[in-house]
């Protein structure tokens, strides 16, 4: 039996040639490539799509077809594929699209060719896909502190192309914060942190756009930070601010991703209690009242591994992406407690508390409360 001969590899250049010629050049990558630069006049056919109906593409198999892709491996597969289906003069251009392009020959780009490129992972995963990312860009979450949590969630949801993200902080930037708040620098001390943090994430990803809200979060203007946000972030140090977001949150119906760190532990959760009443729970199922304060201190009176609120505002950032493209299981219901000196996870399931002073079925919202008051036992 005779083996096949290998496809012929040509460079770009004869390429070009021959499709000056006359012969019939195609691109057999998948779409959201081909936003991100083509070979100039290839005709644009998934290498999937070209296998299974070659004729649609080609309908003589007499005609010259010149295969290319991103690196020259795909397109030599392609290119066996249609031999076997009867077809002659099949090549494949060597170092595909990224050494047309590099030999400085024509290409034609879409005009969100940024967009395909810099999602060009999460284009990808079929999961997320271009309609997932433009869901991505679309939403909004609000972040609530602009620290230790609040940096790296806000990092990777700005890398995510989250469209609008909405950072409240009122405080400025010190030196003790460099430890583990990535959005500032050195340079920055003095500054206000969500000045700071709009100028990092604008230098990362100047596809999102970035709102700032220099104020401390009280119950007159929380509504107004959350009202349009698809999620919203807890990056809160304090207990009064975490009870606001939580009762804020339940009444307006939006997904609060929670995050906590002391020391060496920290955990996160999601509460969805808001628009899934008596199957999800709140903050107040989870703390009905607060600790005293006393068995809670902050970071600046405890200290905090620098690594570690790094760890837990990564998974928020996780679970926000996840809420968005309405995929995977979030942490609803479930409180996920991260132990750093062991590197061990544990997870604690939760119901709701069908006597929730806040979120039970049926129960009318009772108001915002004095927090500060409510949180120091008064």
């Amino acid at each position: 039996m005779t083996e096949p001969s290998p496809v012929p590899e040509i460079t770009p250049a004869e390429a070009r040639a021959r499709q000056s010629a006359g012969a019939r050049l195609i691109d057999v990558r998948e779409p959201f490539e081909w936003a991100t630069g083509q070979a100039e006049g290839a005709l644009g056919v998934p290498r999937g799509a070209l296998e299974a109906a070659p004729a649609e593409a080609v309908p003589d198999p007499d005609a010259e077809v010149l295969l290319i892709c991103q690196s020259g491996r795909r397109s030599q597969l392609a290119a066996q594929a249609l031999r076997e289906a009867g077809y002659r003069r099949v090549a494949s251009v060597a170092g595909g699209t990224a050494r047309w392009i590099a030999d400085g020959l024509p290409v034609t780009r879409a005009p969100d060719a940024d967009f395909h490129e810099r999602y060009s992972r999460h284009l990808r995963l079929p999961e997320v896909g271009e309609a997932g990312q433009r869901r991505l860009q679309r939403a909004c979450v609000a972040i609530v502190g602009a620290g230790g949590l609040g940096s790296p969630a806000a990092f990777y949801l700005a890398a995510a192309g989250v469209g609008v993200l909405r950072l409240a902080d009122d405080d400025t930037v010190e030196r003790s914060n460099l430890q583990r708040q990535i959005l500032h620098t050195d340079a920055r001390v003095g500054m206000a942190k969500v000045a700071s943090a709009e100028a990092t994430l604008r230098a990362l990803n100047p596809q999102v756009a970035v709102e700032t809200v220099r104020e401390r979060i009280t119950s007159a203007n929380v509504e107004a930070l959350i009202a349009d946000a698809d999620v919203v972030v807890d990056g809160a140090d304090n207990f009064p601010v975490r009870y606001l977001l939580n009762d804020a949150c339940v009444k307006l119906g939006k997904p609060l991703v929670y995050g906590a760190v002391h020391r060496f532990e920290g955990q996160t959760s999601v509460f969805d209690a808001g628009r899934h009443r008596g199957s999800c729970p709140c903050y107040r199922c989870l703390f009905p009242e607060p600790p005293p304060p006393e068995a809670a201190p902050n970071c600046a009176e405890a200290g905090v591994l620098g690594v570690l609120p790094g760890v837990i505002g990564l998974l928020q950032a996780t679970e926000t992406i996840k809420l968005i493209l309405g995929i995977g299981e979030p942490l609803a219901g479930r409180v996920l407690h991260f132990d750093a000196l062991a590197m061990r996870f544990r997870e604690t399931r939760l119901r709701p508390d069908p006597d929730c002073a806040l979120c039970a079925p049926g129960r009318p919202f009772p108001g915002y409360l004095d927090y500060a008051a409510f949180c120091a036992g008064g």
